[in-house]
């Protein structure tokens, strides 16, 4: 709407730090924690993690699906919740999460979609302390105008990017010949709306790392640019793959 704040307007100003990573890779295991806003890159750059480096990525939406098709006593707790359209209560996600955390306990891993809260975060530190945070910090405008140009085939979820991956014909897609569509959820003003809840919500849990010095800001707007820095820094972290 005209007079509405933008939303990149809303983000502090953030420093663009990167921290010399602790020297204990080889004395013991590394618990990592990524943070970023929802069409900013983070899975890309998390996958990247895992095909460089020897960690294990945990992430709270997979773990609530692997639970819930595992048929556990917690899955059927989540399922429920999950086909009413409700939120997992944040004690249930805290429990799964730490649980799947202590098997792990003896390798490098690094969590992804937890925690979301200030409670969260400190439960997570008395049970298996983070030792850095990577924020992936990119402007909202970017991610609005880049998933503004995101089109999908409903049917089968194929995705296309008018300019990184576009059809073969404009708008259309290339196996059935059917018309491509902009996702509600990828809609500007709807994109909107989660990037301000994401700040919100994500706001308190930076200032808490940050005090805390285990915070780690990487900031632009494409991945293949942020994304090499994300891999200088874990160098001294975590053990690259061969």
């Amino acid at each position: 709407c005209q007079g509405a704040s933008h939303p990149s307007a809303m983000l502090p100003a953030l420093r663009h730090v990167h921290r010399k990573a602790p020297a204990f890779a080889s004395a013991r295991s590394v618990h990592l924690l990524i943070m970023g806003p929802p069409g900013g890159g983070k899975g890309t750059i998390s996958s990247l993690i895992t095909k460089d480096f020897e960690v294990t990525v945990l992430g709270s939406g997979d773990l609530i699906r692997s639970q819930i098709r595992a048929g556990t006593p917690l899955g059927k707790q989540m399922e429920g919740i999950v086909k009413s359209g409700g939120l997992v209560p944040d004690e249930i996600v805290t429990k799964m999460v730490l649980e799947e955390a202590s098997k792990y306990n003896s390798q490098d891993w690094m969590l992804d979609g937890f925690p979301r809260t200030i409670p969260q975060a400190k439960e997570l530190e008395k049970a298996s302390p983070i030792d850095a945070v990577l924020n992936i910090d990119v402007p909202f405008d970017t991610i609005i105008e880049r998933l503004r140009h995101r089109l999908c085939h409903i049917k089968s979820g194929r995705i296309y990017h008018t300019q990184f991956n576009p059809p073969k014909v404009p708008g259309i897609d290339d196996v059935t010949g059917e018309p491509l569509q902009v996702r509600d959820d990828d809609k500007p003003e709807t994109v909107s709306r989660r990037l301000v809840q994401y700040q919100k919500q994500t706001q308190p849990l930076i200032d808490f790392y940050a005090a805390k010095g285990i915070l780690s800001n990487f900031k632009g707007t494409e991945t293949k640019v942020i994304y090499p820095s994300v891999a200088k820094y874990l160098q001294g972290l975590l053990k690259p793959r061969v």
